[in-house]
């Protein structure tokens, strides 16, 4: 059987789409093939998004957002929206989950905490228990 791969999308790839990504490695290593994705990306990740996942044990400074291409939602198996409603290049293929969380742009490491967590739970209700 062949690990299924989970896409992340946001708009900028540098906030949600990173911070759910890097969870799901965090929460299942190995278990999925994890990447994530933008429909617009921005030149960096977010320095506090990549800073409350330090602290869970996860360095994700040198990631570089990047655009999504139709081939990525063609062949993930699960395709996460951060953000209802973006506009995608191709239909997802595979499962299609919009979650709604805020764009965390200009928050400080301590508002994204809370950001952190709600994700962690539903990473673990709707993708660790499917």
């Amino acid at each position: 059987m062949s690990t299924p791969t989970v896409l992340f999308l946001c708009q900028h790839n540098a906030g949600r789409s990173q911070l759910g990504a890097a969870l799901l490695e965090i929460l299942a290593p190995g278990d999925y093939s994890v990447t994530s994705a933008g429909t617009s990306p921005a030149d960096a990740v977010n320095p506090a998004i990549a800073a409350t996942i330090a602290e869970v044990g996860l360095d994700i400074t040198s990631r570089i957002p990047r655009a999504v291409t139709p081939e990525d939602l063609a062949t993930a198996d699960i395709v996460v929206a951060m953000k209802p409603g973006l506009a995608l290049p191709a239909a997802p293929s595979g499962r299609f989950l919009e979650w709604s969380f805020p764009d965390p742009t200009d928050w400080t490491p301590e508002n994204v905490r809370p950001l952190r967590e709600a994700v962690t739970a539903r990473l673990r209700d709707e993708i660790l228990t499917a």
